[in-house]
């Protein structure tokens, strides 16, 4: 049976930077055991194929779980340290809409950095994994064979995405050892309807910027109707946010309506929303299209619910449609300063298998990125 210093399980984004900072800055012997024929599919994947790495804005009110974890994580491996990692070997993200960081060519940028800096690994792949048991070592089975280290990293990832071999194996280890769990649920997902919003079904593949109001969140981005139900980068962030209740969308975001009142046009064309919206909007809330000064006080206060329209969606569209996940490993199982589990002495647990997750926007990559290098760093000091 082959022994290592330490095992990684998981070869995406929080695996293969904790593998490339133990090869970088130690001489521990590591292996990444992933389950796949290639390493980081997700991240290969995500962003149209671009990885949106991080954001302009980094903070933990972006995030959903311990504060303190993420807070930690942040200031040992910040936006800064992120973007600097990557600028010191060659590759210079590009900002989109002024608040997004992207690869300029494609996420391969970013993962033939990390396997550059994980040369010396072994990275076995196409393993499944099985199970881990004991203590120091720890025994690792997969479909392919058992291996031994002293440490293990939990970087299995969350259970979107299944397609590419996502899977909740991270919990069931955890579960192997006493250490409580959150199942995972879908986050950063399209919202179903109830029936008194079926009207927004017949405008899918309309879309324009507006504001969504949740659990105390106010989030900005793009809004998009779709077949099943509403979606767009603003509703997929509030989809992290929202359990059950009313969200409420303001279609119009920082648009006075008093500046219409004396306008001749009709409703339809005097707001500046697709024709198309306007009218489906106006028939739901019992609104003639008429010239915009020929309103009644009760019909100007029934136009101004396109600035503050509630609605309580009957669910999500699921974890086969979900950008990540909400649960996980709990956070308070976990030593904030060295992601270790407080119960099991060199268990590791890094990245989404943790119950951390950010909005949309490179927020995921960036708790994986950051959540890995506490974890290396620990690892190392030790």
């Amino acid at each position: 049976m082959k022994q290592y210093d330490v095992i990684i399980l998981g070869g995406g984004a929080s695996g293969l930077m904790c593998a490339a900072q133990l090869r970088e800055h130690s001489s521990l012997s590591v292996a990444v055991i992933e389950g796949n024929s290639r390493p980081a599919l997700k991240l290969k994947a995500s962003g149209g194929g671009k990885c949106n790495l991080t954001n302009v804005e980094v903070d933990t009110s972006h995030f959903l779980g311990d504060e303190a974890l993420v807070s930690h994580a942040l200031s040992i491996f910040s936006k800064e340290a992120l973007l600097e990692y990557f600028h010191k070997r060659g590759l210079r993200p590009v900002i989109r809409k002024e608040r997004y960081y992207f690869c300029p060519k494609s996420s391969d940028e970013v993962i033939s950095i990390l396997l550059g800096r994980a040369q010396g690994s072994d990275m076995l792949l196409n393993h499944k994994i099985l199970s881990v048991e004991g203590e120091n070592p720890f025994t690792v089975s997969t479909d392919k064979g058992k291996f031994q280290a002293k440490r293990v990293v939990v970087a299995t990832g969350g259970a979107s995405y299944k397609e590419l071999g996502a899977s909740d194996i991270g919990l069931k280890i955890a579960q192997q050892y006493g250490i409580k769990t959150l199942p995972f649920i879908p986050a950063l997902v399209g919202l179903t309807l109830q029936p008194k919003e079926f009207w927004m079904k017949e405008l899918s593949g309309v879309s324009f910027p507006a504001r969504i109001h949740v659990a105390g969140k106010t989030l900005d981005e793009d809004f998009l109707f779709a077949h099943k139900g509403i979606s767009g980068l603003v509703v997929l962030s509030a989809s992290l946010y929202w359990h059950r209740g009313e969200i409420v969308i303001d279609f119009l975001p920082d648009f006075d309506l008093g500046t219409i009142k004396n306008e001749k046009k009709l409703l339809s064309t005097a707001l500046p929303l697709p024709k198309r919206f306007m009218k489906a909007f106006l028939d739901a809330v019992g609104l003639e299209d008429k010239p915009c000064n020929r309103l009644s006080e009760s019909e100007r206060s029934t136009l101004a619910l396109i600035r503050n329209y509630a609605m309580a969606p009957s669910g999500t569209f699921g974890l086969s449609k979900a950008e990540a996940c909400r649960g996980g490993i709990a956070c308070e199982e976990i030593d904030p300063l060295s992601m270790e589990a407080k119960k099991v002495k060199g268990l590791y647990c890094i990245g989404e298998a943790v119950d951390v997750t950010g909005e949309l926007g490179g927020y995921n990559f960036q708790w994986a990125f950051s959540s890995a290098v506490v974890c290396s760093n620990a690892i190392i000091k030790q």
